[in-house]
């Protein structure tokens, strides 16, 4: 718990094209159950699907109904952390069981195991295991042709 009394992320909220085919895939690929669902006029618009162990929440609403229908294909929104490298196996052999699409795992080093999985609207849900950030210190990473160069002080923003 932090001094504002902030102890964590407690829901994400992602539009989707098709809300019902959305619900199922994360009901399958995450093992969530339906927690809520909200209609407007009577229609269906968004559900909340919840991991009751953890509580951690998925919520989804129907792209049409948010304003700018915005997009997120192809971007990590969120990861989600896995405790250990043999669960993150097991969730990869579930996922393959299922037939749900995903990259393959990334071995990072020092920065842990990833892997995302490709929800029906092509955003990339993450998962790492192992990795350090914000765990304490300061990780910065540079992108380039030639891989990734990581440095251990702000060279951008001076907070």
């Amino acid at each position: 718990m932090t001094a504002l009394g902030v102890a964590r992320i407690r829901q994400v909220k992602l539009p989707v094209n098709d809300l019902r085919v959305s619900t199922d895939w994360y009901r399958r690929a995450l093992d969530l159950e339906l927690a809520a669902e909200f209609h407007e006029g009577g229609v269906l618009r968004g559900v909340a699907l919840a991991d009751r162990e953890t509580g951690y929440v998925v919520a989804l609403r129907e792209r049409a109904a948010v304003p700018g229908a915005p997009s997120v294909e192809g971007l990590d929104v969120f990861a989600l952390e896995v405790d250990s490298p043999d669960s993150l196996h097991a969730l990869v052999a579930r996922w393959d069981e299922q037939g749900i699409e995903h990259t393959e795992i990334l071995d990072s080093g020092p920065f842990g195991l990833g892997i995302d999985a490709l929800d029906p609207d092509g955003i990339h849900v993450r998962f790492l295991c192992g990795n350090p950030i914000g765990q304490g210190g300061f990780h910065g990473f540079d992108f380039t042709d030639a891989g990734p160069a990581v440095y251990d002080v702000p060279r951008s923003l001076s907070l």
